[in-house]
């Protein structure tokens, strides 16, 4: 086995880096045209590029996170499982929450199909 990581993974890196740095379409251009997403911090989805767009727009005005991955575990049918350390500040720079969280993601054509937040291993 080669120590290459999986394409997936190199694009979920990409993802997070783009997130990270506010870089909205960078991360948008890495997901498919009927991607699903949670809204994490409002409950239920939101459905493709556009709703994304105005869900982390939102988010950004209310909260500033940062998600960091620190472990990939591929899963059956293509998914993986990020174990993500994550820090939320309010505006003002206090921390709200830092914690590990599960993101579990699915594929279609090397780009991210859906993600959600799932329990970590």
């Amino acid at each position: 086995m080669s120590n290459q990581p999986a394409p997936e993974i190199e694009l979920l890196h990409a993802a997070y880096a783009a997130f990270n740095a506010r870089d909205i379409d960078a991360a948008l251009a890495l997901m498919s045209a009927d991607v699903v997403w949670p809204r994490a911090f409002k409950g239920g989805f939101v459905r493709g590029p556009e709703e994304i767009r105005a869900y982390w727009t939102e988010q950004w005005s209310e909260i500033d996170g940062h998600v960091e991955p620190v472990a990939f575990h591929p899963e059956d049918g293509g998914r993986i499982l990020v174990e993500v350390h994550q820090v939320v500040r309010d505006l003002a720079g206090m921390i709200l929450a830092d914690e590990r969280v599960g993101h579990c993601f699915t594929f279609e054509h090397r780009l991210i199909q859906s993600m959600e937040i799932c329990s970590l291993p």
